[in-house]
């Protein structure tokens, strides 16, 4: 006979979180998951937003501008956060090296899978390191903080943050740092994740948790709402929920896209806003980013190539014009002295 819900609960919470516990014997806070369910509701919501401009239905720009913008790095710095957080619960004081290399594994294999995937859809955007490739290398960093002071590794997470807007430079530009996060110039991607300064969440996680535990005050975050059942599902099976949301969402837009079709767009309005979201996804100034975009329109329109390079059609004979042309709005797009 199944067994019912209450007794699942049951089972789930057989411990009492205020006691000290080691890793094999402390309870599952069933809080985190729901926490973990609710991220990965905003990170779909987000997603959704991101597949409306892909379709058409939003203006190019719009999901990595704004609200939005700032909306994505919450989601981020929650997965990141919840990743260091969990951490300390599985692996302090004592790590579980099989336990934890397998599930490190899990997550390499997807994100190589995610790489490829879009690599081979879209490949002037395809994610060479976002969230999961940065759950994995700050997961596999912070290792070396788990026995490390909790005020200390607040410290390195601090300077995680803040090391970037020094660090910065075209020394780093090439594919081999892009995965640091403090190179000048870096190509387009869907969903750019870099160590710095996220590790920085990771660590907070870290810190947080360790505090907790050697407070023995767990019992505080077992206490807290636990949501929903499929809340907490979804928690629990957070990288099946990623792996999948994405393709559903984009099946049904797809096919919802033969019932109501996207407005046409303006074609100076989308190239504007795709040319000033993928500038300030680089870390340009906004103001710099408009003055190039208006730029290389005016230019791109006076030799009638705009219109084939919104088409996607092959423009071989054209890239090294484009790309000229792109420098020279480069340095007329430069502040004055």
């Amino acid at each position: 006979m199944a067994r019912s819900f209450v007794e699942e609960l049951k089972e789930e919470k057989v411990a009492d979180p205020t006691e000290p516990r080691t890793v094999a014997t402390r309870p599952r806070l069933l809080a985190l998951d729901a926490a973990r369910g609710l991220a990965l509701i905003a990170m779909a919501t987000y997603h959704f937003s991101w597949d409306l401009e892909f379709f058409g239905y939003l203006a190019p720009g719009t999901s990595t501008q704004g609200f939005l913008r700032l909306y994505a790095r919450m989601i981020a710095s929650s997965f990141l956060f919840l990743a260091g957080f969990s951490l300390v619960l599985a692996h302090y004081p004592k790590l579980r090296l099989e336990p934890f290399l397998r599930r490190l594994g899990v997550i390499v294999a997807a994100a190589v899978a995610i790489s490829v995937a879009t690599y081979w859809f879209t490949p002037d955007s395809w994610i060479f390191f976002g969230i999961l490739h940065a759950i994995a290398l700050s997961s596999l960093i912070g290792l070396l903080f788990l026995k490390v002071p909790p005020l200390v590794t607040l410290l390195a997470a601090a300077v995680a943050f803040i090391l970037p807007e020094f660090l910065r430079s075209s020394a780093f530009d090439s594919a081999w740092f892009w995965f640091l996060g403090i190179s000048e110039t870096l190509p387009r991607s869907n969903d750019y994740v870099p160590l710095l300064p996220w590790i920085g969440a990771l660590l907070t996680g870290i810190a947080a948790s360790r505090f907790l535990v050697d407070g023995n005050r767990l019992g505080w975050i077992d206490r807290l709402p636990a949501g929903p059942r499929w809340l907490r599902w979804g928690g629990r099976h957070s990288l099946t929920v990623y792996l999948l949301h994405q393709p559903v969402l984009i099946a049904g837009l797809y096919l919802a896209s033969f019932i109501i079709p996207a407005p046409a767009m303006d074609p100076v309005a989308s190239y504007i806003g795709s040319c000033e979201a993928s500038c300030a996804q680089q870390g340009n100034d906004a103001g710099l980013c408009e003055r190039f975009c208006s730029c290389t329109l005016e230019r791109l329109q006076a030799e009638n190539l705009l219109e084939p390079l919104q088409s996607g059609a092959n423009l071989d004979e054209q890239d090294a014009r484009i790309q000229t042309l792109a420098e020279e709005c480069t340095i007329r797009s430069q502040p004055a002295p």
